[in-house]
């Protein structure tokens, strides 16, 4: 058993080679007991006589666990291996069959961290671990660890198999797993060091900056003047405003009132759009604007697009309100868990279809029966908007309607959608493209829930058409996931960058950082599979990205690499699969899915004088 497992490992080692340390890579194994940490930090060679009969685990995991080569934290790149399939049943069974006490929650099943009892916390004081119920990702607020259903599992097990042989070697074989779990210690989590720097940026921008309470007269009066409103100096402190070269600062909160990222919105002057930006780049921080504000026995919150809609909501009705750090463009898992203790969230965006879908989409990830909404109407702004307009927001509030049952369906509960759409008829027929004018008119806009075939023959330029369509749309803020089959996602990206730097940037070089950093913040997603892949994957992986991302269009390009190369089943029927497959999948998601197919190649008569 252990020569098989260690052949398995070492498969592993020859697909990803620089994940490892030299012993490793060169196959040597020690056969020394299991030790946390090394000199070359990486453990593998430490566990590979003593732990794998007892749990099979793989060389990669565990190099992730403490050995694992640098990487950016907030990659778009989407493999199938990080996102197994996984079950609420087998989520449950594991955590009974390893007796850790759950309790499920609305979105997340939340449990004492089995990880950091080696710190001297007690298992029962803990409550700051979350595991995704849709997902199975976890993530722990008190050691900062998170990752895969996958890693979490390799981690218990890891624990309970190191207690295992020292309880062998000790004969203190009576003891509990539970009891054991309290003394044993992992390798402290590493964050990425270009993430920790950013974190580190944004807090001395935010400490640089002056709170909003002691700006001068002739500075708050522009302020105001952007804005188009005048805040309360008492909400602007409560939520810890602060100026700072003709920007507002929105400090991000961990859920330990940690600063973990800063919003800017940069004025420009009356009646312009002010610019946003946020630093980090990234949302993975899981943090939330006004979080500090939040104490354990609210159970009431408030959800809105922007910081200033949270102030405008807190400051007309004193109910709690958190903004999302992307707005409706997503909602990210790592928020789940830190709005896991609401027992009702309404969710208060602009009365413009795009949002109200957004809700609807949103609520399905915070579970539904504890979310309001307010529906799209004139008389409904977004808070920031009903305040410029001197509208009652405490009414407005108090007006939200739960969702309804998805399995019922009268004109009553369709009444206020069909006014929305009737209200709103540019806004139904889908985003418009900004470069295609003629789309405009022949498609009238790109809606979600449908399916989209673009075709032509080989060399025509579907894939360069199709990432400057898909471009096109992002900049609009249409999340985007892009499974490019037939080019690499190097090739991709770089033909995406060109087309959106609008020049060649060969010839450029010195301009790379300044346009890959403005295409970095766009809702831009790769799927990582190259070549022939099988549709249950590719499916499985889209509907992570949907519901990690809010995926609302995916690009296939191309087909051809799923229907397969058997030639036992017939291709027309196998394509109709494929086809019917993705089709269920933008219905049922809600996202619309863009085709990219060759046409069939028949055979034409020769022309008169032409040689066959």
């Amino acid at each position: 058993m252990l020569q098989s497992a260690i052949r398995h490992v070492t498969r592993g080692l020859i697909r990803e080679p620089d994940r490892f340390c030299d012993g490793c890579r060169r196959g040597i194994w020690n056969q020394a007991v299991f030790l946390p940490s090394t000199k070359n930090n990486c453990i593998i060679h430490h566990w590979a006589r003593h732990l794998l009969p007892t749990h099979a685990l793989t060389c990669r995991t565990f190099c992730v666990i403490n050995g694992m080569k640098q990487r950016r934290l907030y990659s778009k790149s989407l493999s199938f291996e990080a996102m197994a399939p996984v079950s609420l049943n087998d989520i449950k069974k594991f955590l009974n069959d390893n007796n850790i006490k759950f309790q499920q929650g609305f979105a997340c099943i939340v449990l004492s961290c089995p990880l950091c009892c080696g710190k001297g916390i007690s298992l029962d004081q803990m409550d700051n671990f979350f595991i995704n119920m849709t997902t199975g990702m976890f993530l722990c607020h008190q050691c900062k660890r998170s990752g895969s259903w996958a890693l979490f599992q390799d981690y218990v097990g890891l624990i309970y198999a190191s207690r295992a042989k020292s309880a062998s070697k000790t004969k203190a074989t009576t003891k509990k797993k539970s009891e054991q779990l309290v003394k044993v210690q992992l390798p402290p989590a590493k964050l990425d060091p270009a993430y920790q720097e950013d974190v580190k940026v944004a807090q001395e921008l935010y400490n640089n900056a002056i709170p909003y309470e002691n700006i001068d007269e002739t500075t708050l009066l522009r302020v105001n003047d952007a804005l188009g409103v005048q805040f309360k100096h008492e909400t602007m402190k409560k939520y810890r405003v602060r100026y700072r070269d003709d920007a507002l600062l929105f400090p991000c909160y961990h859920i330990d009132k940690s600063l973990v990222g800063v919003k800017s919105l940069q004025l420009v002057g009356e009646k312009e759009e002010c610019i946003e930006s946020q630093m980090p780049r990234c949302d993975q921080h899981g943090g939330l604007f006004g979080w500090h504000t939040v104490t354990r026995g609210h159970e009431e919150v408030v959800l809105t697009a922007s910081e200033l809609d949270a102030i405008a909501a807190n400051q007309e009705t004193k109910m709690p309100a958190l903004s999302l750090p992307r707005g409706i463009s997503n909602l990210p898992q790592e928020a789940l868990a830190l709005l896991e203790q609401f027992k009702r969230i309404t969710l208060w965006f602009n009365n413009d279809v795009r949002s109200w879908e957004a809700a609807k989409r949103f609520s399905k990830k915070l579970n539904e029966k504890r979310c309001y909404f307010i529906r799209p109407k004139d008389n409904q702004p977004s808070p920031l908007q009903a305040l410029k307009k001197g509208l009652n927001l405490a009414q407005i509030l108090h007006g939200s309607c739960p969702v309804g049952h998805k399995s019922i369906v009268s004109f009553r509960a369709l009444r206020q959608d069909v006014l929305s759409e009737l209200s709103h008829v540019s806004d139904v027929a889908g985003v418009k493209w900004k470069k295609f004018t003629q789309l405009n008119k022949l498609l009238k806009g790109h809606r979600p829930g449908e399916l989209t075939i673009f075709t032509g023959p080989t060399g025509s330029g579907k894939t360069t058409f199709m990432s400057e369509y898909s471009l096109d749309l992002a900049m609009s803020g249409v999340n985007t996931l892009w499974g490019s089959f037939e080019i690499r996602n190097v090739r991709l990206a770089k033909m995406m960058l060109t087309q959106f730097a609008q020049k060649p940037l060969s010839f450029f070089i010195d301009e790379f950082d300044h346009w890959a950093d403005k295409f970095e913040s766009l809702p831009i997603y790769f799927m990582t599979f190259y070549g022939q892949e099988n549709l249950k994957n590719v499916i499985d992986t889209m509907s992570h990205a949907v519901y990690v991302h809010d995926i609302q269009h995916a690009i296939i390009d191309n087909v051809q690499f799923m229907i397969g190369m058997d030639t036992r089943v017939d291709r027309f029927w196998r394509q109709d699969l494929v086809v019917s497959s993705f089709r269920k999948f933008a219905t049922t998601n809600n996202c619309h899915v863009t085709l990219v197919m060759h046409p069939r190649k028949v055979r034409h008569a020769p022309a008169q004088g032409e040689r066959v």
